[in-house]
């Protein structure tokens, strides 16, 4: 036992070093191909499942899909640490015990449903070792927090029934608890891993497709074009860029470290601190997680928790995101007018219009991906048919490239079109038939086998990218799986409605608190699995609509990946800012700051998430309480930032700062006469600054 700890120790020592503990890149070994090789296997495996071209009962899908995480990750953790010999034998061992038990849940799969409830001793063992060999991938992948977690729920399992009331329980054996978490749908193959086995996976493969296309590319010349001339537009191209392409790729973290490239050093250059260019870039690719339409994993995860349509989360996400970004943009507005900084100069500014003329077909697969979403189509179908799309078109621009420009060419490009959109007559089979038939063609064409290899580039980097938020979905499974059994949630759920029953805002701060600080150690998808379990149902007793308060924890436990002192969006973002990651952590607070009073606005009028409800839609009606919320929150949002920034067409002091915080707060409480109260101090601090300005331009001398 204690070998394998210090071998486990020993795969995590060096990989703790950077954000990314898989590696940047496949290593170029025989191991490395190998790796390679299972990845493109691994992402296969999941298009002919999601497809339908090979029809498994989902209890398999998940099972396997476990067992190729664990068959990456071990090798790979033990690749990029650089580890012995001895260690990499030692993981090859533990990412063979996890397809062991991949293997064993497919053979036994009818076996295993007519005994549940009743297992054998092997089931036991083969679900111990399910269980173990999760908790170490999560360790060495993702670090100890999230294992640390899980640990603590799973001990409670066990031994519960020995704490004092009320949170004890009657008290569970080993056999009866490991049946619940290794088998079935409530422990690690619950939820969160049919999710990560279905709609994640695909899209997280549809937005490696589409930076292979060249979309972060098309996301930024556009960005440069449209703001690159503005006050601060370095920072400004920085967050709408970065918001555009967290919208595809559903990971802040690996949008920082793909926009970020570009974009911070180009901040950095035009003025911008460090610790500030990294935080920015923090702050906007976080958000991509929350902007429709394509949105971020937890998004699929909510919708399939709560029984709705994903367009009900996409439309409640709608006017919260939009004010995010908008805060974004108006603190890096101010901070730059606060120093003096320019836009980038017009000559060296790439044109907007030129490039959506140029890449303009790289938004038809988003489009169509939006359009069966709104339209209602599951994600899984619509995730597969994007990612359809996608590989044609990057199969067809390659074989068009050598086509002669003019009519050929064109009528090309329309059959392709109409090929494309045969689908929603005939299925997914057109769209195979297609694929195969341009893959054919490339193999033979000059540059086509390229584009090819390109292609399963794309198959590799996507399954690998998948690696930590699937392993994170799979252990948390354990402690949603200790929910259902014990029903702890309830105690903790029971403490925040009594709190509430005297203060709803304290009931919310405590939600905060503690998605800030689960947070501060798990990713986000894990984060809001938690806390939406245990608050959610408490939150909703209080009042709340169910779709806001899951909302109200999604947001929060998106900020806590900027929040000191883990903060792994700015922890990434510090070796290409080449800053602290604290520093950089404590300017994207700054950033997001007054993103922080969204949720809290959209709690106590749900008409802010365009949702009905609420004692302000009561009284005057649900569009008028949408106009007025919106104007509201737009109005505290831009007081917040002032404050924060110390800057408001010139540098504020002390005391009007203090005048904006109040004004802001009294935006923020919903509490009777506190509007009134707050638009008119916000009228006086605006009558204030304007009076300020022109004393000071009358005092100015005359040129």
């Amino acid at each position: 036992m204690r070998q394998s700890e210090t071998a486990a120790g020993a795969l995590s020592a060096d990989a703790t070093e950077s954000h990314n503990r898989l590696g940047d890149d496949f290593p170029g070994s025989r191991e490395g191909r190998l790796l390679f090789l299972i990845a493109v296997v691994f992402s296969l495996f999941q298009i002919v499942t999601a497809a339908h071209i090979l029809d498994l009962p989902s209890q398999i899908v998940r099972a396997v899909h476990v067992g190729f995480l664990l068959l990456l990750a071990y090798p790979l953790v033990a690749s990029t640490a650089r580890s012995a010999i001895g260690f990499r034998v030692l993981a090859w061992v533990l990412a063979a015990s996890g397809v062991a038990v991949a293997i064993y849940q497919y053979v036994e799969y009818s076996d295993l449903l007519i005994r549940a409830g009743d297992p054998l001793p092997i089931d036991i063992a083969v679900g111990i070792v399910s269980l173990a060999v999760i908790f170490v991938a999560c360790w060495i992948s993702l670090g100890p927090a999230l294992p640390i977690i899980s640990g603590t729920f799973l001990a409670y399992c066990l031994l519960g029934q020995y704490l004092p009331a009320p949170l004890d329980h009657r008290g569970y054996d080993l056999s009866q608890v490991i049946d619940h978490m290794a088998y079935g749908t409530e422990g690690i193959y619950g939820t969160p891993i049919y999710v990560s086995s279905s709609y994640i996976f695909l899209f997280i493969l549809f937005g490696s497709f589409l930076e292979k296309a060249g979309m972060i590319q098309l996301f930024t010349d556009t960005a440069l074009g449209l703001v690159g001339n503005m006050r601060g537009g370095a920072a400004k191209v920085g967050v709408i860029s970065s918001g555009l392409m967290g919208t595809i790729s559903g990971s802040g973290v690996a949008n920082v470290v793909t926009t970020g490239q570009f974009t911070i050093p180009l901040m950095k250059r035009f003025g911008y601190r460090p610790a500030f260019a990294g935080g920015v870039e923090a702050t906007a690719s976080m958000g991509g997680q929350i902007m429709p339409p394509v949105m971020g994993a937890v998004a699929f995860i909510m919708a399939e928790t709560l029984g709705v349509e994903y367009s009900e989360v996409v439309k409640a996400a709608l006017i919260p995101a939009i004010l995010y970004f908008m805060s974004a943009f108006w603190m890096v507005h101010l901070e730059a007018g606060k120093r003096g900084l320019v836009g980038l100069p017009k000559s060296e500014l790439p044109s907007a219009s030129q490039a959506l003329r140029e890449r303009w077909y790289l938004i038809l697969p988003l489009a169509a991906l939006v359009w069966l979403l709104f339209s209602g189509y599951t994600p899984l179908f619509a995730g597969t048919i994007g990612l359809g799309l996608t590989a044609m078109l990057i199969l067809g621009g390659s074989i068009a490239l050598g086509l002669p420009f003019g009519a050929i060419r064109i009528l090309f490009w329309v059959a392709l079109g109409i090929i494309g959109a045969a689908f929603l007559q005939y299925g997914f089979n057109v769209l195979l038939a297609a694929l195969a038939v341009l893959i054919a063609w490339n193999a033979v064409s000059r540059g086509g086998r390229e584009t090819l290899v390109a292609c399963v580039d794309s198959l590799a980097e996507g399954a690998k990218t998948a690696l930590p938020v699937g392993i994170a979905c799979a252990i948390v499974g354990i402690i949603v799986g200790t929910m259902t059994l014990t029903g702890v949630a309830t105690t903790f759920g029971q403490f925040v409605v009594a709190v509430g029953q005297s203060s709803l805002f304290l009931s919310l701060l405590l939600t905060m608190v503690t998605c800030t600080i689960l947070g501060m150690g798990i990713p986000t998808i894990p984060n809001y699995i938690i806390t939406s379990s245990i608050a959610g149902p408490a939150l909703l007793s209080l009042g709340i609509p169910l779709l806001v308060s899951h909302m109200f924890v999604f947001y929060f436990g998106i900020l806590a990946d900027l929040t000191p002192p883990v903060a792994l969006a700015c922890f990434a973002a510090a070796p290409i800012a080449k800053e602290s990651g604290l520093k950089i952590s404590i300017e994207a607070i700054k950033v997001a700051a007054a993103g922080f009073i969204v949720p809290f606005m959209a709690v106590y009028s749900p008409a802010l998430m365009l949702q009905s409800g609420g004692p302000l839609a009561a009284e005057i009606g649900y569009i008028p309480a949408v106009g007025y919320i919106s104007i509201k929150a737009v109005i505290a949002i831009g007081l917040w930032g002032a404050a924060v920034i110390g800057y408001c067409t010139r540098t504020l002091t002390v005391a009007e700062r203090m005048v904006a915080i109040a004004a802001a707060f009294l935006l923020v409480a919903a509490l009777p006469l506190t509007d009134e109260a707050g638009f008119l101090l916000s009228g006086g601090f605006a009558l204030w600054l304007w009076y300020r300005s022109r004393t000071a331009q009358k005092a100015e001398p005359a040129p």
